[in-house]
């Protein structure tokens, strides 16, 4: 086996135009697209700063010519089989080799393989890729079969298998690619291990079945051989002597409890990688092909019971036995540009970045959104290291997706190539038809009856259901053993995908549909609520990266701030809900803190009230929640929780907070209770108060709970108690309800209460503060901040952490620095007189800290 990369093109549009005069050849690097090539020329601006988006549509309404000229040797040439292999095309090519066209594609999510060996020559080859506009070939294709409804982007979009984000989302822009997009190469060999299909069956009790099929591209003579080898190298089982039967081979090999270590999601075990190495000989012996693939064993279920006292069904990830709360991120491509090597702009290390940072945020979940790629194979093989489970989507996204038959030949093509692909990753736990698109159908109430589990579908005005109740599980159950759901969100049980007592649910009832406050989190609940978001400007740097020098647009409602934000009514949505909660001020700097401190607590809110609801077996009442978005594609302003420059927003600081270990949290509603129902002039306002802990781990844990009272215009006052508490493991734990001294009753709303903020911390057995929060009155608009509230940040002396104090509690303080960003441990903090807390602060180097927080003036 020999592989030869092909990565040194050269590239021109046909006809000449814009981006190259008429049979002007510019180089290129493979992988590549033609944006990026062209930026790197210095031929188009950067479409990420100002509104040069609008710059460059000209390029996805273009063809585009890549060819190169390689060199065959004489010994290569005598290989006796020599395959031209794409990893991925991007998307509509016609494919030519010394001449004669070879393929046809158009499908940017699959490879393709071809046998080229009499197309071939001794010495110089030419191979030329002419790839025509997706964006125009759609609308083609659209003519042909019909307009379809959707959400997003173009609707020939719905016809077209590319990511469909290159569209344009309501968080990016419309970047529409082409080009050789992933690897090209030859590969020579005599014989090859052309598919390794390995499964492992971990039953209930532990035991591992593990099952491994190999076929061979050639029926030949011969024998293989396999090794199962543990993380540490060393072997576990093998077979050194297979006999190929039929161009195939299948082995199986049995353990007990206890003889492989299991692989368990972060926070929850250890992630063992094993590997199965593969080698085909032929009949003298000669090794002709290894193969080598990783592996975890781990018993993954979806578990869907009824529960004590609730109506439906749960829906929660069991891993060998252990429930687990999914607490995670969705997941959107994080570059509009997605190319996968070392020097490109979605490195392995970029990769790494972002999901270390998902794991340091004490996430454990990511979705694959089905708007954009089935990711790089790094990717998943990072998500197996650290322990992140990944959902899934197949790639179709917010529309009426067509079911004809040359449309459905793609699609299958495409399911059958990313399920074998992805397959053997431990961390991969579930597949999902969709995103959105049964929420479409609702929504413009097509030929959608739930209870209809035999029909055809393709004759109808939602003729996709064909895919995502036939196709797809066919194919996933063929060719995996992964859990297959028919989207995303979806209920099952004949309800609409808005059900909130079954499945997985998107609740978007804030910031979209009735927008809601987001003190209704707690009764906006679902079994497992797989979106939900609030928007947050970015980091000023980024905002400052996008304006580009152009300082007169340097304020929120400027014409390139809007174009960096697509969200439908963004502006009345936010301010919507920043005036509910805050006084704010429109000067940038402020303005951005102000939306990113609502964020911060719009989705704390959500984690805390939700994971409460995760209260032990048969009381899975919410098994998971994935915020919308962990990332960006670009510098822009959406709902991720952290910038498309890795730098985190303060709601995933606050986010990491209620996904820690141990958690506290404190909610307060105000009561009024009237003595005579007649008379709505005699009643009592009583302020009731509910207290719970957390505890994720699988061990009970005894801490102490303290409880404070902090009255904001009185440092004198000094009210609470404490109390020992057991927090059971794996569940919330109710602590406390009722009413509190600190608020009296009142018998007027003219009475204005007094503003008492109640904060709560769990203690181990050393007074180690194991977890802490404060509850505030809301809206805090109506709070009078004191204009000093004893405020100390102290430096340590190696310049690289600082400690924060007050004499009075403070709300959402925020720390920066002049020049180059800092990596700070914690964000949008609340302090409380007599907690210091100490922030870590890696890059500080002693600078001096800026702070933000609630009531200076910019919130």
């Amino acid at each position: 086996m020999k592989k030869i990369p092909l990565d040194n093109w050269v590239f021109t549009q046909v006809g000449g135009g814009k981006g190259t005069k008429k049979d002007e050849y510019l180089p290129a690097t493979g992988p590549t697209t033609v944006h990026v090539e062209l930026l790197r020329a210095k031929r188009i601006p950067d479409p990420f700063v100002g509104l040069h988006e609008h710059d460059v549509q000209w390029i996805g309404e273009s063809d585009w010519i890549f060819k190169q000229i390689f060199i065959l040797s004489e010994d290569n040439a005598k290989f006796s089989n020599i395959d031209l292999v794409f990893d991925g095309l991007d998307t509509f090519a016609a494919i030519t080799l010394n001449g004669a066209q070879i393929l046809e594609t158009a499908n940017q999510f699959v490879g393709h393989r071809l046998n080229v060996k009499s197309t071939l020559k001794t010495g110089e080859n030419e191979l030329v890729l002419n790839f025509g506009s997706a964006f125009k070939k759609g609308r083609d294709i659209e003519k042909q079969h019909g307009k379809l409804n959707l959400w997003n982007g173009d609707s020939s979009r719905l016809h077209v298998r590319k990511a469909q984000y290159n569209y344009g989302w309501d968080w990016g822009p419309i970047l529409m690619t082409v080009g050789p997009w992933k690897p090209v190469y030859l590969e020579l060999y005599k014989n090859r291990i052309s598919d390794l299909d390995i499964r492992n069956d971990v039953s209930k009790d532990l035991n591992v079945k593990m099952t491994v099929e190999m076929s061979f591209a050639k029926n030949t003579p011969g024998q293989a051989s396999l090794a199962l080898k543990a993380p540490d190298g060393t072997i576990v089982a093998s077979d050194r002597n297979i006999r190929p039967n039929k161009g195939q081979t299948r082995a199986t090999f049995s353990f007990s409890q206890g003889e492989l270590q299991l692989w368990y999601p972060v926070g929850y075990g250890t992630q063992p990688i094993y590997s199965v190495e593969a080698d085909l000989f032929d009949e003298d012996g000669t090794l002709l092909d290894s193969k080598t693939q990783t592996i975890g064993f781990r018993r993954t279920l979806i578990v869907q019971e009824k529960l004590l006292d609730q109506p439906g069904l749960s829906f929660f990830f069991e891993v060998n036995n252990v429930p687990i709360f999914a607490g995670g991120s969705n997941w959107i491509p994080s570059d509009s540009f997605v190319l996968i090597r070392m020097d490109r702009r979605m490195t392995p290390d970029r990769y790494r970045d972002w999901l270390k940072l998902l794991v340091d945020g004490n996430q454990n979940m990511i979705r694959v959104w089905g708007g954009g790629i089935y990711e790089a194979d790094s990717f998943y093989d990072i998500c197996d290291e650290l322990g992140i489970l990944v959902w899934q989507d197949f790639m179709f996204g917010c529309g009426q997706y067509p079911a004809y038959d040359s449309f459905l030949a793609l699609v299958k093509d495409e399911a059958e190539y990313n399920v074998k692909r992805l397959r053997h990753h431990p961390s991969l736990s579930i597949f999902a038809g969709n995103n959105e698109d049964y929420q479409v159908a609702e929504s413009m109430h097509l030929e959608l009856d739930y209870s209809d589990e035999t029909s055809d579908f393709r004759k109808t005005n939602f003729p996709a259901r064909y895919i995502y109740e036939r196709v797809l599980p066919e194919i996933v159950g063929r060719l995996s053993d992964i859990h297959y759901h028919r989207s995303s969100p979806y209920s099952g049980q004949g309800k609409a995908s808005t059900d909130r007592t079954l499945g997985d649910l998107h609740q978007w009832n804030v910031w979209h549909g009735s927008q809601e406050p987001w003190t209704n989190w707690d009764i906006l609940a679902g079994r497992f609520v797989s979106e939900f978001g609030m928007e947050g400007y970015p980091n000023i740097r980024t905002v400052d990266y996008w304006l580009g020098g152009e300082t007169k647009e340097r304020f929120p409602q400027s014409r390139i701030n809007n174009s960096h934000n697509k969200a439908d009514g963004f502006e009345r949505r936010l301010e919507l809900y920043l005036v509910e909660n805050f006084k704010h001020s429109f000067e940038m700097e402020s303005y951005v803190y102000a939306t990113q401190i609502m964020q911060a607590e719009c989705l704390a809110s959500a984690y805390r009230l939700w994971r409460r609801n995760w209260a032990g077996r048969g009381k899975e009442y919410t098994a998971g929640a994935l915020v919308w978005q962990l990332n960006d594609c670009w510098p822009t302003t959406s709902w991720s929780i952290a910038d498309y420059f890795l730098r985190p927003k303060p709601a995933y600081f606050s986010i990491a907070r209620e996904l820690r270990l141990y958690t506290v949290g404190i909610t307060r509603k105000e009561v009024t209770t009237f003595a005579d129902e007649r008379s709505a002039a005699d009643f009592t306002i009583d302020t009731l108060f509910e207290v719970w802990g957390t505890n994720s781990t699988l061990a009970a844990k005894n801490v102490t709970l303290e409880v404070l009272y902090h009255d904001l215009h009185d440092p004198t006052f000094k009210d609470g108690w404490t109390k020992a508490v057991n927090l059971s493991p794996n569940s919330s734990t109710e602590i406390f309800k009722g009413s509190v001294n600190a608020l009296p009753p009142r018998t007027t709303k003219s009475q204005v209460p007094k503003i008492i903020v109640v904060s709560a911390r769990l203690l181990d057995e050393n007074g180690t503060v194991l977890a802490r929060y404060s509850n505030w009155p809301e809206p805090y608009k109506f709070i009078d901040f004191p204009k000093d509230a004893g405020f100390s940040a102290e430096i340590s002396a190696d310049g690289e952490s600082v400690k924060l104090s007050s004499k009075r509690p403070m709300k959402g303080i925020v720390l920066d620095v002049e020049g180059e960003d800092v990596k700070w441990s914690d964000q949008a903090i609340d302090l409380i007189p007599g907690d210091d807390q100490v922030i870590h602060a890696v890059g500080l180097k002693g600078r001096g800290v800026q702070v933000r927080y609630v009531g200076d003036g910019a919130a």
